[in-house]
């Protein structure tokens, strides 16, 4: 797939860091380093503007090792990126550790996942089939191995 890029970034494009990776590395594209302090969040801009094609959105999701190491992830995860959206992309990080936290220009910040989407047409009804599970949901089956 062909996605329409603006890189106004000092970085290169997003880019699989393997062969069956699913998302891209965003980089952060600042002038100065940008400390968040335990429990703030910032956007940080990444310098990209992208068109997708119509039918699919971008995700915007936390890297597991920052998250992991650093207990900084993504606010609004997965952030979506819509088709018709035209401005920079740009990361909500939040910094949920007690420590404060550095973010250096060009550093690896989040990831961007393309993904296919359908558009839903509601169909307003007065029931719904029953299930097994019914309404149970938010942890209704337990967390113990059955």
């Amino acid at each position: 797939m062909k996605i329409k890029v603006i890189n106004k970034s000092k970085h290169d494009l997003p880019k699989y860091q393997t062969a069956q990776s699913a998302g891209m590395d965003l980089y952060a594209n600042i002038e100065a380093p940008v400390t968040l302090q335990s429990l703030e969040r910032r956007i940080i801009p990444t310098g990209l503007f992208i068109e997708l094609p119509v039918g699919y959105e971008a995700q915007v999701r936390p890297r597991s090792g920052l998250a992991f190491k650093n207990g900084v992830t993504c606010l609004n995860s997965p952030g979506t990126i819509d088709a018709d959206y035209r401005g920079e992309v740009g990361v909500i990080l939040a910094n949920l550790s007690k420590d404060e936290f550095t973010i250096n220009d060009g550093d690896r910040i989040a990831q961007l996942v393309i993904a296919k989407h359908e558009t839903a047409e509601w169909i307003p009804v007065e029931s719904l089939e029953e299930t097994e599970r019914g309404a149970g949901g938010f942890g209704s089956s337990g967390v113990a191995k059955n």
